[in-house]
């Protein structure tokens, strides 16, 4: 009977040793590992030939990634992170936006469709809230690894589609447009990419993929996306040789823009006539925002009302080439009140980025950073709607990315052995899954 015993016992013994396997947590990995992938692989490719790619995919993801926090709870603390964001000063100004934007319902003239409008995006706000508070404490390497390659891979595509589209997909109806979101994704994704690439010190492979996304966006031949990847980097160049000093010029002038943005057709008009002519598509474009100043100077107060900058346009309230640029419509739809606000909310977020930034890897997500702001504001700038549902969710996801990015920056360094006198190493930490 004493080999039984001892055989037991042995057993005994291996059987405390192996590790428990938990349904559950095998679960929640798997689930965030496919709400990932959906994230930073599937959503761009697909959104190179999909135009309803981004608010149809991100959603799944997120909801994905949310579950599987709720299931293994490797977020952050739900409660101390809820309260600085709440106190947060870029919260407290964006509620104020939306909170004018709702009270603007009053006097919009298309009362429906503002209201359905605003739901929309409070509906994305929120989606944006949930997704940020169930994003892991650690992000895990192997999931950030994947933004790259869904970057590489979709501009694989695009190159594709940019070069056979006629005999591929570029014939469908409505194909410009799809192609024209696709390109603004990987015009701000391909930021964080270039920052967690450059985090892990992966300076060629970060460069290739820049060249790659800017191979894609210049065979297309719409010009937005070029422009606002040109201005990121040029902040990007800056940020890099001063990163204290780009952040503060970023939000100074992202921010002033917005301020000051009912004087800029009188400075830039007779720029225009100069340089175009005055009959030149722009001018007429700054000549009718002009014209929309000088004609109503008393609703740069309140606003005309949430969705009238785009919906005017079909009833004759605004020049049909009015401009549909973000600084125009804030002005136009919001007034003072939600110009200032919006201003404000900017400028502290891009100065909050640029110290949470610094304080977790300086030297790669600074400049990654301040360049997904530059691109973004050039974007925005140039012609996309102010509250338009795809442009909102495109933001939203660059904004979770740069989130994940900056949670996996905490790799420590282990000391150096000495002969001298051992040091202990110092444990390496645990990742999220």
């Amino acid at each position: 009977m004493a080999p039984f015993h001892g055989y037991n016992r042995t057993m005994a013994r291996a059987s405390t040793s192996r590790p428990s396997i938990d349904p559950a947590l095998d679960a929640a990995a798997l689930l965030r590992r496919v709400g990932f992938f959906g994230l930073f692989v599937v959503l761009p490719v697909a959104a190179q030939v999909a135009r309803r790619a981004t608010v149809i995919l991100a959603p799944i993801a997120i909801a994905l990634i949310v579950i599987a926090s709720a299931i293994d709870g490797k977020q952050r603390p739900l409660r101390p992170a809820a309260t600085r964001l709440v106190t947060s000063t870029v919260f407290l100004a964006g509620g104020l936006v939306i909170v004018w934007s709702a009270l603007s319902l009053v006097w919009t003239p298309f009362l429906g469709p503002a209201t359905e409008r605003l739901l929309n995006l409070v509906a994305t706000i929120l989606m944006t809230l949930a997704a940020y508070f169930a994003l892991p404490d650690r992000m895990r390497s192997a999931n950030l690894y994947l933004l790259p390659l869904g970057i590489i891979a979709a501009s694989i595509v695009s190159i594709l589609f940019g070069l056979f589209g006629d005999t591929l997909l570029r014939n469908v109806p409505e194909d410009q447009s799809s192609v024209d979101r696709g390109l603004t994704l990987l015009a701000l994704l391909v930021w964080p990419s270039i920052a967690w690439l450059r985090s892990r010190g992966r300076d060629m492979e970060a460069l290739g993929t820049a060249i790659l996304v800017a191979i894609a966006l210049s065979i297309s031949p719409n010009v937005t996306q070029i422009l606002a990847l040109a201005a990121g980097a040029v902040v990007f160049l800056f940020a890099t040789y001063r990163p204290l000093v780009a952040v503060r010029a970023v939000a100074l002038v992202c921010a002033g823009l917005l301020v000051t943005a009912p004087f800029l057709p009188f400075l830039a008009r007779p720029i225009g006539i100069v340089a175009f002519g005055p009959t030149a598509p722009g001018v007429l474009t700054i000549k009718a925002w002009q014209k929309v100043v000088t004609t109503e100077p008393f609703r740069l107060v309140t606003g005309h009302g949430f969705e009238t900058a785009l919906r005017g346009r079909f009833v004759n309230l605004l020049p049909n080439n009015a401009p549909t640029t973000m600084l125009f419509e804030l002005w136009y739809e919001l007034g003072i009140v939600g110009a200032f606000a919006a201003a404000f909310a900017l400028h502290a977020a891009i100065r909050h980025s640029g110290r949470s930034a610094t304080a977790t890897a300086p030297g790669a997500i600074v400049p990654g950073a301040m360049a997904a702001f530059a691109s973004a504001f050039t974007i925005a700038c140039i012609g996309v709607g102010l509250t338009v549902i795809w442009w909102i969710t495109t933001l939203t996801i660059t904004v979770l990315v740069f989130v994940a990015v900056e949670r996996g920056q905490f790799r420590t360094r282990r000391p150096k052995a000495s002969l001298l006198r051992p040091r202990a190493a110092s444990p390496k930490p645990a990742n999220d899954d």
